[in-house]
């Protein structure tokens, strides 16, 4: 900092710049040092927090059979009392901290959980890991919002989402999670708000990233008697993170750009697993009509079909449509998958489809000078050949020289982009 406002000194000298504009640069490096200050202050003391509580119940657990059952009922709600104190003075005292807000409410939510847990020990309540999980995360609800802690609402997602795994996933019978998104629907509002207030913060990154994922690893356990369907569901889901990423905010976020990547990614990943005759095979055996308007594979490949078609609508397209053409993938899958239930043609039209899908972005990464799409797009050619290795009968040398090519292609290409760099 001491050779900046020596150099800036040595600008408003020679005339360069006007001792306003000195002044206004160094408020920015001097807020911009304080805010890296503010988030290691809050990374270090959300950890303390949660080492002085480990320690507390390592200390208790050490002698806790020897302990009545009303000094243990005591001791059960001792961290949770601790925690509201900690947290209201937090709230009363030190109102602009956000180190004091995350840490408090970091150390009552998991008072929460280790007091629901204790109590129920001690009483010998029965009840299941589903229902702790469901009634920790509901009592700490309150606290994003309350304690106004993004790092509560990032335990929260975390923790419907193994309910909602739990339910739909690890438990036989399983269930179908319904109240998952309700609860999902519930931390919206705080969200919107790191949205509209804090949109470069770390905190609304891990957001966008966690928020994606949980619905991913969710949507899956929706499947019922028509589980083929989840194939659109999945590749219109994407596609609405594509779309999400394509938005003017999102769009200059770059490699922050998590909607984007997910969603890029995905539909790439699914058009790869249609490029398959099995894939196709397998739709025509088990796809079955009957009360098909009633599946909730159904409603969900229809409302998040919907969902992006709107964005697609509402969003301004400022550029041609032939330089985003996976804005419109989730039309074109969904439209392949109907004549799959009846025809294995899609199977050809999905090959030539991620062919062209490489070749643009090689040719986008070039014209851009973007390494990063170039290499897309590579990897892109380079996974349809790994995928046709296993399912037609070319000679082994022919598969090997395509290997070669695309091996020789990475090489070629990304040189010559380095070298039109410098």
């Amino acid at each position: 900092m001491g050779n900046l406002i020596k150099d800036i000194k040595e600008l408003v000298e020679e005339n360069v710049i006007s001792k306003d504009t000195a002044v206004k640069i160094t408020e920015y490096y001097n807020t911009k040092k304080k805010d890296s200050k503010n988030r290691l202050f809050v990374i270090f003391g959300v950890l303390g927090a949660l080492l002085v509580g480990l320690g507390i119940v390592l200390i208790v657990a050490h002698n806790w059979d020897n302990f009545s059952k009303i000094t243990k009922t005591i001791m059960a709600f001792i961290p949770l009392l601790l925690g509201q104190f900690l947290s209201g003075y937090a709230l009363l005292k030190k109102t602009d901290s956000t180190v004091w807000r995350e840490a408090s409410a970091a150390f009552l939510f998991f008072a929460i959980g280790a007091n629901i847990s204790l109590i129920s020990q001690i009483y010998h309540m029965n009840g299941s890991l589903t229902n702790f999980v469901l009634v920790w995360m509901l009592l700490s609800l309150p606290l994003v919002y309350v304690m106004k802690s993004s790092f509560i609402s990032l335990l929260y997602i975390v923790g419907i989402t193994f309910y909602a795994c739990n339910l739909g996933y690890w438990t036989y019978p399983s269930v179908e999670p319904y109240l998952f998104w309700v609860l999902l629907i519930a931390i919206m509002p705080h969200y919107y708000t790191l949205y509209k207030t804090h949109s470069q913060s770390n905190f609304f990154i891990f957001h966008n990233w966690l928020i994606p994922l949980s619905l991913t690893i969710v949507l899956g356990t929706v499947a019922a008697t028509n589980s083929v369907l989840l194939n659109v569901a999945y590749f219109n889901l994407f596609g609405l993170f594509y779309l999400i990423g394509k938005t003017p905010f999102f769009s200059h976020q770059q490699s922050k750009n998590s909607y984007l990547i997910l969603g890029s990614f995905g539909m790439i990943v699914l058009l790869l697993i249609a490029s398959f005759d099995g894939f196709w095979e397998h739709i025509q055996r088990t796809f079955t009509g009957e009360k098909l308007l009633r599946a909730p594979e159904f409603l969900s490949s229809v409302i998040l079909f919907m969902s992006s078609l709107t964005i697609l609508i509402r969003t301004p397209n400022k550029t041609h449509w032939k330089n985003t053409p996976l804005k419109y993938l989730f039309i074109v899958y969904t439209f392949l998958f109907i004549v799959g239930i009846f025809s294995s043609i899609p199977v050809i039209l999905v090959n030539v489809l991620i062919l062209g899908i490489g070749i643009h972005s090689i040719s986008e990464g070039v014209s851009k000078h973007h390494l990063g799409l170039l290499n897309y797009g590579l990897l892109i050619i380079t996974a349809l050949i790994i995928s046709r290795f296993f399912d037609t009968d070319l000679n082994f040398i022919i598969r090997g020289l395509l290997f070669v090519m695309v091996g020789i292609g990475f090489f070629v290409t990304n040189y010559w982009m380095l070298k039109k760099r410098d």
